[in-house]
């Protein structure tokens, strides 16, 4: 908390504001994981979800959440993304971070699974006890093509300071990239334009470190 304390009045300014959502959408450049994810068997949506989910995780400035008029530091943030279940409407799923991106995928799929096959909207966040839900970030994939902005829905009665992410298409640039949109809402109180950028740049050293 103490590198949150240097930024208190920052946080005072933006949280007096009706909105302190900070919004960017960006074209992310990123080594090709593909042809990785082919010969793995890994679902390419799974394996970069490891990636963002790794990344938020070593990143404290993505940490901060506020519980009851208090900021808090969450240690271990976990991941809650969209699907669509049979009936082609979408659900949501909730499922806690695992470091080793075996485990991860396992996880995840697990709870794609159960979302998917449910018509009940879960996981939504407002039912009584839902405090633990402050421990994820929410993430949402638009696969069938690129865009260059999005605004993610915020409860008019909640705090703005739950991560939304999202990312689009998966387009191949050569044998060796690809590149996608991405886009991630934040609490301007807690995180900067700088600090996406580090998020950037620990989602492209993650993936390099993998495929190496």
């Amino acid at each position: 908390m103490k590198d949150f304390e240097l930024r208190r009045d920052r946080f005072d300014f933006f949280e007096s504001f009706e909105s302190p959502l900070l919004n960017l959408t960006i074209e992310l450049e990123t080594l090709n994981f593909l042809p990785y994810c082919k010969a793995s068997g890994i679902p390419p949506f799974h394996f970069f979800l490891f990636i963002v989910m790794k990344s938020i995780n070593e990143l404290d400035y993505f940490k901060y959440r506020l519980v009851n008029g208090s900021v808090v530091k969450n240690e271990v943030i976990h991941g809650s993304y969209t699907v669509l279940n049979q009936d082609q409407l979408f659900n949501y799923t909730c499922f806690k971070y695992k470091e080793k991106l075996q485990d991860f995928i396992q996880e995840s799929l697990a709870a794609k699974e159960f979302s998917t096959n449910s018509k009940e909207l879960l996981n939504i966040g407002i039912e009584p006890g839902a405090q633990d839900i402050k421990d994820y970030v929410y993430i949402t994939s638009l696969p069938w093509f690129n865009f260059t902005s999005i605004q993610h829905p915020v409860y008019k009665f909640k705090a703005s300071d739950v991560p939304s992410i999202a990312w689009g298409k998966f387009n191949i640039i050569n044998p060796h990239q690809l590149k996608m949109p991405f886009s991630i809402q934040v609490h301007h109180g807690f995180v900067d334009g700088l600090h996406i950028h580090l998020l950037m740049e620990k989602i492209a050293s993650n993936i390099k470190e993998i495929l190496a």
